[in-house]
């Protein structure tokens, strides 16, 4: 009798290892020559909708090497490529090659990092990347955490853990309604949109927000906000967050984080740091001073795949106080049976976040930790901003840009005609968003936008280890060369 099912599911050991063999190569190629390509396709939806075709479902299956092929030449020819040294847009990074890797390997082992019983050595190197990460950004190892997707997980899982540990227990049996004040929540007018998103889908609603305006380093005006908190205390308001930003996605700024944490303390109010993009920044010795503070967070935010290079999906919620996390999302339904009696090492995830299935996110970012150490990192990082503080200053000297700010590894600069002609910022603004679309659909360089003091900004964010002094330089005459065309297409109008 065969005892081996021959499921149509299963690749033949020999099949496995040709097909895997010859994506391998095809994938190192497209690593290898990936700055000879556009960074984006100039495709409508409608050509990229009829380039995959709209056959039905198959009855029966295809050959498993004409679908990999095939959803490699899709992939390769028809994608924005953020591994491109010229993408500068979003606050995406390149994809280590390492990460790569140890998404094929989560793949084959498939494990569910929700409880250690399922998952024990999945569920201790993500215990162990925690405290590495803690440690990266200079907090105790005694910091405690959990994985998630990205910026907003990684937000919402220390936003609810500071309801909990701010608001009234009976918020947990009874809801908000039963709680006659109002939970107010402050942050500047700069921030993340996840603090709009946490506040309406958790039920406090968007006027719960404080958007504080900034001061003139783009930082938390620290006086409005003291008098913000004092207003809402009088009016029998119920205040219990403070949001910093640990790098701002538009200009990069950090907010005064040592002050933040002494006014978190001073009206007993939780104090989160969102440093989805700038945080480990931190590592830098020449830069801690900017963070200055890092270590009075009840609870912070930072996203391996944006400047840890790691491959997405991979955010991070550090806190200082694991019993917050538990105290928020543990429960204990009869049908689950993970708790090892008499193993006070035992730690089950999903008692720590909104997952009870998880994937092995925690691998990627292990293994790169590991291949390029905190040394490796700071010279990263440092090169990224090095990058970016040449770009203002290139585009500072150019007499067809202005340089508007710098932070970190952000520029945001705009393109100003030279013709002898003072132009009003609305002009200004509309030449530069035009541009910016001329830019994307180009494919040559990709950055996106920001609105600095009223200004229509070309950003760049370096998060990038194949960008060059090169491609800083191809940058800035791309730019001038199709800014000038644009110029001149409005004039003729």
């Amino acid at each position: 009798m065969d005892n081996k099912r021959r499921a149509t599911l299963e690749i033949e050991k020999e099949e496995f290892k040709k097909i895997g063999h010859q994506l391998i190569d095809k994938i190192a190629d497209y690593i290898d020559h990936i700055d000879n390509h556009l960074i984006t396709t100039n495709k409508s939806n409608l050509e990229i909708k009829s380039l995959l075709g709209q056959g039905r479902l198959p009855d029966t299956g295809l050959p498993v090497i004409d679908i990999v092929e095939k959803a490699t030449e899709l992939l390769f020819d028809n994608s924005l490529l953020n591994g491109h040294p010229k993408f500068m847009g979003y606050i995406t990074s390149s994809a280590a090659p390492i990460g790569m890797l140890a998404e094929l390997l989560v793949g084959a082992v498939n494990p569910n990092v929700g409880a250690q019983l399922i998952s024990p050595m999945a569920t201790e190197i993500e215990k162990q990347t925690i405290q590495w990460l803690a440690e990266f950004i200079g907090l105790s190892k005694d910091y405690g955490g959990i994985l998630v997707s990205g910026g907003n997980m990684a937000n919402f899982t220390a936003f609810l853990a500071a309801r909990t540990a701010k608001g009234p227990s009976i918020i947990k049996s009874d809801g908000l309604l039963a709680f006659p004040k109002q939970m107010m929540i402050y942050c500047s007018k700069n921030t993340h949109t996840w603090v709009d998103k946490a506040a309406i889908l958790f039920g406090h609603g968007a006027n719960s927000i404080r958007w504080i305006p900034t001061d003139n380093s783009n930082k938390i005006d620290l006086d409005l906000l003291e008098q913000a908190i004092n207003t809402d205390i009088r009016a029998g308001h119920q205040p219990f967050i403070i949001v910093a930003s640990g790098g701002d996605v538009s200009t990069g700024t950090v907010d005064d984080l040592k002050a933040l944490g002494k006014m978190s303390k001073k009206y007993d109010l939780w104090f989160h740091i969102d440093g989805a993009y700038g945080i480990p920044a931190a590592v830098i010795p020449e830069l801690k001073p900017i963070f200055d503070g890092i270590e009075e967070a009840d609870s912070l935010a930072l996203d391996p795949h944006k400047w840890l290079y790691s491959p997405l999906e991979a955010g991070c919620t550090l806190v200082k106080n694991s019993k917050h996390l538990t105290d928020t999302y543990s429960s204990h339904p009869e049908y689950y049976n993970f708790k090892k009696e008499g193993d006070e090492l035992t730690q089950n995830y999903y008692e720590y976040g909104l997952q009870n299935s998880r994937g092995f996110r925690a691998l990627k970012i292990w293994m790169a930790l590991q291949q390029v150490g905190r040394k490796g990192y700071e010279k990263l990082i440092g090169d990224d901003i090095a990058l970016s503080k040449l770009l203002y200053q290139m585009a500072d000297q150019h007499s067809s840009l202005e340089a508007i700010s710098q932070n970190l590894s952000i520029t945001n600069f705009r393109f100003i005609p030279v013709d002898g002609h003072q132009y009003e910022d609305d002009y200004l603004n509309t030449i530069n968003e035009t541009l910016l679309n001329e830019l994307q659909a180009g494919g040559e360089v990709f950055l996106s936008h920001a609105l600095v003091f009223g200004k229509y900004c070309l950003r760049s964010c370096i998060v990038n280890f194949r960008t060059t002094e090169k491609d800083i330089s191809e940058i800035i005459d791309i730019i001038v060369r199709e800014g000038s065309k644009i110029h001149e297409a409005l004039s003729v109008k």
